[in-house]
C-alpha cells in the first residue's frame, strides 16, 4: 500500500509563523500529492486569511474549534485527515525543501508506525534561537535526547516533528490532555503495546523555539514539572539521567559556597565544563556571540527543568498527590469535548 501523507499543524495566535511554514511547504522537492491540514486553537488572531493565500498552490484544510491544547487539536486534525501517514508538526519550523523526501525514503527503508526528526537552526534565526537551539540539541547538554543520532532505538519522538500512521493512532487514540509531555507520553504508550518508534535523523526542521529567555525558562521549567507525571504513569521509563540537570544545579550552588569559604575546587571543574561549552558551541556556529549566549541557555534550561523536576518529584513521590490535583495547569480540562465540532473546512 502507498503511503499518503497529511501534515498535521495546530496553531495558536501565530499567523505569521504558520505564513512562514506553509510557504517552505510550497518549496517542498516531491513527486506525489499531500495535504495540509491547519487547527486552529481558539486563536484569537486567527491565520485564516494567510492559509487561503495558499489555497491554489496546497492541497489544505482549515478547521477552527475552541481552545483544547495543542494534543487535542492534534487528534482533531489526524481525525479528519485524509491520509494514512500523519506528519505532526509545530507551527514554529520551517521545512527544508527535501523533508518529505527523506521521510519518504527512510520509510521505505525501515518503516515504522511512529517517528521523530531533529531539529536545527536556520541561518536565518536570531543569536538567541541559535543558542538555545545549542543547548536543547547538543550532546554535550541534552546527551542527544532531543535527536542525537544515538538515540536511534526507542527514541521519543517530540510532537514538533513527529510521525505517526493512522493505524498507530487509532490503536492508542493520539495524545493525551496534558501539555508538555504529551508526545514522550505517546510515544511511550505506543512501545508498550508493541509499536516501534524511530528516529530519522535525515528528517530534520528548523524550529524556532523560544527568543525570550523567561518564557525558555517557563518552558524548560514545565518540561522538568512533567517529567515525574511521565515516570509516574510509565514506570519503565524512569533513568537516573532525568536527575542531572537538578543535581548540576545542586553542585553548582554548593562550589559557590565552598569558593567562598576558600575551597574553589568544585567550581573549577564547573568553568571547565562552560568552557568546553563555549568553544563547542562556538565551532559549530562560528560566532562569539552565540558561543556566549550558548553558556547562558544552558545555564537557564538546567535551572529551570532541574527546580521544575525536584519540586514535581516532591509533590508526586515523597507526598503521593495526584498530578492533575497538584498541577491542574499542566492538563487541559476541555480536550475530548470538540469531538463533533465543525466537521467541514472553513
Amino acid at each position: 500500500m502507498e503511503i499518503t501523507y497529511s501534515f498535521i499543524i495546530p496553531v495558536f495566535n501565530r499567523p505569521i509563523e504558520i505564513k512562514e511554514l506553509l510557504e517552505s511547504m510550497r518549496q517542498l522537492k516531491f513527486d506525489r500529492p499531500f495535504e495540509v491540514v491547519i487547527v486552529e486553537d481558539g486563536s484569537t488572531v486567527p491565520a485564516k486569511d494567510i492559509v487561503d493565500g495558499f489555497a491554489e498552490d496546497l492541497t489544505i484544510s482549515y478547521f477552527m474549534k475552541p481552545n483544547s491544547g495543542p494534543g487535542d487539536s492534534r487528534n482533531y486534525g489526524m481525525k479528519r485527515a485524509k491520509g494514512n501517514y500523519f506528519l505532526i508538526l509545530d507551527s514554529d519550523v520551517i521545512l527544508p525543501p527535501y523533508y518529505l523526501s527523506e521521510v519518504d525514503k527512510s520509510l521505505k527503508q525501515h518503516f515504522v508506525h511512529c517517528f521523530g526528526g531533529p531539529d536545527a537552526a536556520h541561518g536565518d534565526f536570531s543569536p538567541i534561537q541559535k543558542a538555545i537551539n545549542y543547548s536543547m540539541t547538543s550532546f554535550l547538554t541534552t546527551g542527544g535526547l532531543r535527536g542525537g543520532k544515538r538515540s536511534i532505538g526507542k527514541f521519543q519522538p517530540r510532537s514538533f516533528n513527529m510521525g505517526l500512521s493512522r493505524e498507530a493512532f487509532e490503536a492508542s487514540e493520539g495524545f493525551g490532555r496534558i501539555h508538555p509531555g504529551e508526545d514522550p507520553d505517546l510515544a511511550l504508550r505506543l512501545l508498550e503495546n508493541g509499536y516501534e518508534t524511530c528516529l530519522f535523523p535525515g528528517a530534520y526542521v528548523y524550529h524556532k523555539r523560544r527568543i525570550d529567555w523567561t518564557k525558555f525558562y517557563q518552558q524548560v521549567y514545565k518540561f522538568g514539572l512533567v517529567r515525574p507525571v511521565l515516570n509516574k504513569w510509565h514506570p519503565d521509563s524512569k533513568k537516573l539521567t532525568f536527575w542531572f540537570p537538578s543535581v548540576f544545579m545542586a553542585g553548582l550552588v554548593l562550589s559557590l559556597l565552598l569558593a567562598l569559604f576558600g575551597f574553589p575546587q568544585l567550581l573549577f571543574f564547573y568553568g571547565i565544563y562552560f568552557v568546553i561549552i563555549f568553544f563547542h558551541s562556538l565551532l559549530q556556529n562560528l560566532s562569539l556571540e552565540i558561543a556566549a549566549y550558548s553558556v547562558w541557555a544552558t545555564l537557564v534550561q538546567f535551572l529551570g527543568y532541574g527546580f521544575g523536576f525536584c519540586r514535581s518529584s516532591y509533590y508526586l513521590r515523597i507526598l503521593n498527590e495526584a498530578p492533575e490535583k497538584r498541577f491542574p495547569k499542566l492538563f487541559f480540562k476541555d480536550a475530548k469535548k470538540t469531538e463533533g465540532l465543525n466537521q467541514n473546512p472553513v
